[in-house]
C-alpha cells in the first residue's frame, strides 16, 4: 500500500465512503494511488476531478497519445507504480510489445512514429529539463498537427503525472498483479 496510514473502503465514513463506492461503482475498485489520499477526501476528490479531465475529456490527442504520455512521464521519473498502471492501460490501444518497452523505458523514442515521438520527447524534456524548454519545442508539434488546445492539453497530462509521480515515490505506494488489472474503462 503506502507509507501511511489509509483508510480502508470498508472502514469509511461520509465523504470518503461516497468517493470509495462511486469509484467501485465506476471502474470496479479503488487504486492505492487514490486509497493514499483517503485521509484527505477533499483532495481525493479533486485528484480525481483533474485525472478525468486530462484523461478523458474531448481532446485532439487520443487516450492512446494520452496513456503514452502518461507512461513516458512516469518512466523518466523511475516510479514503476505510474508506468504499470499506465502500460497495462495503454495494451488496450497498443498491441506491438517493441514500442510498449520503448516507452515504458522512456528510450529509442525517437524510433517511434513522428507524431507520437514528438508527443512523448516533448513529455520527456518537459519532465527532465522543464527550463530548457523553448518556444521551438511547440513548433516542432504543430509540426505533427497538434493544435495549441492540444498543446496545452499535452502540457496538462505531463504535469498531472509529474505530480502524481511525487506522491507516489513520496508516499511509498506499491501495486499488486491483482490491482494493475480488472479496472473499468472509466
Amino acid at each position: 500500500m503506502s507509507w501511511i496510514d489509509e483508510v480502508d473502503v470498508d472502514d469509511a465514513e461520509g465523504k470518503l465512503e461516497a468517493i470509495y463506492a462511486e469509484l467501485l461503482k465506476k471502474r470496479g475498485k479503488v487504486s492505492n494511488i487514490l486509497k493514499v489520499h483517503s485521509l484527505n477526501p477533499e483532495a481525493m476528490a479533486n485528484h480525481l476531478d483533474l485525472y478525468m479531465t486530462v484523461m478523458f475529456d474531448a481532446s485532439g490527442l487520443s487516450r492512446a497519445e494520452r496513456e503514452a504520455v502518461a507512461v513516458v512521464v512516469s518512466a523518466t521519473n523511475e516510479c514503476a507504480y505510474c508506468v504499470n498502471h499506465h502500460a497495462e492501460a495503454l495494451r488496450r490501444y497498443i498491441k506491438d510489445d517493441e514500442t510498449l518497452e520503448l516507452l515504458m523505458s522512456a528510450d529509442g523514442l525517437e524510433t517511434l512514429e513522428p507524431r507520437l515521438s514528438n508527443i512523448v520527447r516533448h513529455a520527456e524534456k518537459l519532465t527532465s529539463a522543464p527550463s530548457a524548454m523553448t518556444e521551438i519545442d511547440l513548433g516542432e508539434l504543430r509540426a505533427v498537427g497538434l493544435t495549441d488546445k492540444d498543446i496545452l492539453d499535452l502540457t496538462l497530462v505531463v504535469g498531472y503525472f509529474n505530480f502524481v509521480n511525487r506522491i507516489a515515490l513520496g508516499l511509498g505506494v506499491s501495486f499488486s498483479t491483482e490491482e494493475l488489472g480488472g479496472y473499468k474503462d472509466k
